[in-house]
């Protein structure tokens, strides 16, 4: 533990997270915690982390015996060594790169996240895996004058809605503060929480740190780029056929929907498989690539970026909900129905962007220099890094969705934990990468 704590990626960091790091080294590992090399001339800069444990969610089958359900099985997520409790640490470090910004509240900065756990089951069966989200909690929007057409101006509700939503339930919903869903003051998530009568009323916006899974000693270690290209969402349509909205599991909805087929939705543009889907072939239906991958953001050719991501920027996903949740007189006030709401909200905000219209924000469209609906360029339409105020990690399978297992609910979850913001930033790390793209 004293040669981990001792590594000049970690002696500068803030004591509690440097602590965990130092309990995750003595715990049975595989490997220690990942070391944070520099991609810049100057060190990375740590300016926020997470610590991770079981106990800010209602506890399930994964990370619970419960009589009845598993008390006689082997548990699949928590528990290994002998029953040690199951830990993590998230570190978030910007890369001072030349040419980019050093403030990490700038969308264009470039940002690293290790994720370091201790005390979760490797997942063998069906292609499984553990995901990691930051999660942003919708705010209520500042109330501004509507554009010409009537409608709200982005980031904002008009007046009515202000008023309509301060009128619910405690008037908790007033401008800036975290909505909630029945108007009363913040529920987060809670060991004492139960599905689906006793939950959450905050709006989680979640992004995806990627797959990954644990190793021979219960330890898992992750990494995960943060940057404009990155910082996209799954598509929200997804989220009532998670199972995890009240109800829909038991209106047989799980798993009615598929997305692998990008277009915006039920509402919007449902486009052919043969021009959309993941083609085998090298040479494209339209662009010049055959198989989808949502990595290939940039190119000196527009024609070889990839245009079928399916995920949406983090900022749109913020706008839809607005949309859903906020803007009660502004947007579709006569339809309550969430469901109808969600799906009518994706394929409008998503059209705002979509520049030829074909229900998907192509690497080009979303590239934050893009200029769209009116706007210089997209900047608008990305969370900076240091508004994720939470973290989890989801114990998935492959269903074919993006959006988390059980999402919006914590069914699944294994670990959380809230923003630590570290002010100023410390250098936090060692040596130099060898592929510092």
């Amino acid at each position: 533990m004293s040669t981990t704590l001792s590594r000049g990626d970690i002696r500068q960091l803030p004591a509690p997270l440097r602590n965990r790091l130092g309990e995750l080294a003595a715990r049975p590992h595989s490997q220690l915690p990942t070391q944070a090399y520099a991609e810049a001339d100057g060190p990375s800069q740590l300016f926020q982390y997470y610590l991770l444990d079981t106990g800010g969610f209602e506890p399930n089958a994964f990370t619970s015996l419960i009589p009845g359900i598993n008390d006689t099985a082997m548990l699949t997520a928590t528990g290994p060594d002998c029953g040690l409790p199951t830990l993590g640490s998230v570190r978030v470090v910007l890369e001072p790169k030349p040419g980019l910004p050093t403030d990490p509240n700038d969308v264009r900065a470039f940002i690293d996240i290790f994720t370091d756990v201790a005390g979760l089951f490797v997942i063998n069966n069906e292609s499984g895996w553990y995901e990691g989200w930051m999660i942003h909690d919708l705010r209520v929007a500042p109330p501004a004058a509507p554009n010409p057409d009537g409608g709200p101006q982005f980031g904002t509700i008009t007046a009515a809605d202000a008023a309509a939503l301060q009128a619910m339930g405690d008037h908790h919903n007033v401008a800036g503060v975290r909505f909630t869903t029945d108007g009363k003051t913040e529920h987060f998530p809670a060991s004492t929480d139960h599905f689906p009568d006793h939950q959450t009323n905050l709006v989680p916006i979640q992004l995806s740190m990627g797959a990954w899974n644990t190793l021979q000693q219960s330890d898992g270690h992750a990494y995960w780029e943060f940057n404009y290209t990155t910082n996209w969402i799954h598509p929200l349509y997804e989220l009532p056929f998670t199972g995890g909205i009240p109800g829909s599991f038991e209106a047989g909805q799980v798993g009615a929907l598929s997305s692998i087929v990008p277009g915006s939705g039920p509402s919007g543009v449902k486009n052919d498989p043969v021009r959309y889907g993941d083609n085998p072939n090298t040479q494209g239906v339209i662009q010049a690539s055959g198989p989808r991958d949502p990595d290939k953001f940039d190119a000196e050719d527009d024609s070889q970026r990839e245009f079928r991501q399916r995920f949406i920027p983090s900022g749109l996903a913020k706008e839809i909900y607005l949309d859903v949740y906020e803007r009660v007189t502004s947007f579709e006030a006569g339809i309550t129905d969430f469901t109808q709401r969600l799906f009518d909200a994706y394929a409008a905000e998503v059209a705002r962007v979509d520049a030829n219209g074909d229900g998907v924000i192509s690497a080009a469209e979303g590239d934050v220099d893009s200029a769209s609906d009116g706007f210089a360029d997209n900047s608008r339409l990305f969370i900076p890094a240091t508004e994720f105020d939470r973290f989890a990690v989801t114990r998935e399978i492959n269903d074919g969705l993006l959006a988390p297992r059980f999402a919006p609910s914590q069914k699944a979850w294994v670990l959380s934990g809230f923003l630590a913001p570290v002010s100023p930033a410390v250098p936090a790390s060692a040596g130099r990468d060898s592929d510092d793209r």
